[in-house]
């Protein structure tokens, strides 16, 4: 499951773990009311709704950057093989290197990989499994982290995260700093010409868009700042992961009218396939102020 864009000097492909119907609209969003579900069904059902089991569909997957002439890997997914807290993360073989493979990138071809934020489903392919020893998949690749995010995840033990989810910073994040590929980089560092961090706290306290500066647009890798196209019709909707429910409301409202304003393609994390789109703003008569538009991949 791949999809290509050619934004003019870097060209995007998804590669995509998995995607499907996960998690309960309360289970994510406290906020949320099986009213508001209701009131949206015409548009949520069934392609970010699955009203039998009562999910919203989730995709959980990573971006890959060819930007002059390097390798860069937005996010690794959750990962095969690894101890996780949740079923449906736990001991799985999802197929994402092979489909990475696929695309005709070997893991030794990534030079830099890139974490939007040090949450379960973003650092899993950080590491795989040789010789009963976990090593980091991507040898030749510097992982950039920021100062803030590593400060709020390294003293790792007992985190309530990591209670909920499994220790995937001791399988998934340490490992690579013990290998000598980490770099802590601020929360607004350049990778290139066309790539910037941008900093977008509050779902972690150091969490980052990634911008992409084509030559024909404007694009914004937002992470876990939206998990779903509902929050751009509710976006007081903080989800029950976040560090800082609050400051990821201000941050996701920010983003919501800059994006509206300016037209930038946008790639939340976690929306379904086609993924890109923009954020619109709605109709007078519509009760909501943002929607978004999917646009569709090559």
């Amino acid at each position: 499951m791949t999809a290509r864009l050619d934004f003019g000097g870097v060209e995007l492909t998804r590669i995509v773990e998995a995607e499907g119907p996960l998690l309960r609209p309360a289970e994510i969003f406290p906020d949320s009311t099986p009213e508001a579900i209701q009131a949206n069904l015409d548009w949520l059902a069934p392609r970010f709704y699955d009203p039998v089991s009562d999910r919203l569909v989730i995709s959980i997957q990573s971006f890959l950057l060819k930007s002059h002439g390097r390798l860069i890997l937005v996010d690794t997914c959750v990962g095969d093989c690894k101890a996780r807290v949740r079923a449906d993360f736990d001991q799985q073989h999802w197929g994402w290197l092979d489909r990475l493979e696929a695309t005709g990138v070997r893991p030794e071809d990534i030079d830099v990989v890139v974490s939007t934020h040090l949450h379960v489903d973003h650092v899993g392919w950080h590491t795989r499994r040789v010789d009963g020893a976990w090593v980091p998949t991507f040898p030749n690749a510097r992982y950039l982290f920021t100062h803030e995010e590593w400060a709020y995840w390294k003293e790792h033990e007992g985190h309530p995260g990591l209670v909920r989810t499994g220790d995937y910073v001791g399988d998934s994040v340490l490992p690579v700093f013990e290998a000598g590929l980490a770099d802590l980089v601020d929360m607004d560092h350049r990778i290139d010409e066309a790539i910037r961090l941008v900093p977008a706290p509050g779902h972690t306290p150091g969490h980052v868009a990634v911008e992409i500066q084509g030559e024909r647009q404007r694009v914004l890798l937002t992470g876990d700042a939206f998990h779903h196209p509902l929050q751009c019709c509710y976006p007081q909707w903080s989800t029950r992961f976040c560090a800082d429910p609050d400051h990821a409301r201000r941050t996701r409202q920010s983003l919501l009218e800059a994006c509206a304003n300016d037209g930038t393609l946008v790639l939340p994390a976690h929306f379904p396939a086609p993924t890109a789109g923009h954020i619109r703003r709605a109709a007078p008569e519509d009760e909501h102020e943002f929607r978004f538009e999917f646009q569709e991949l090559l």
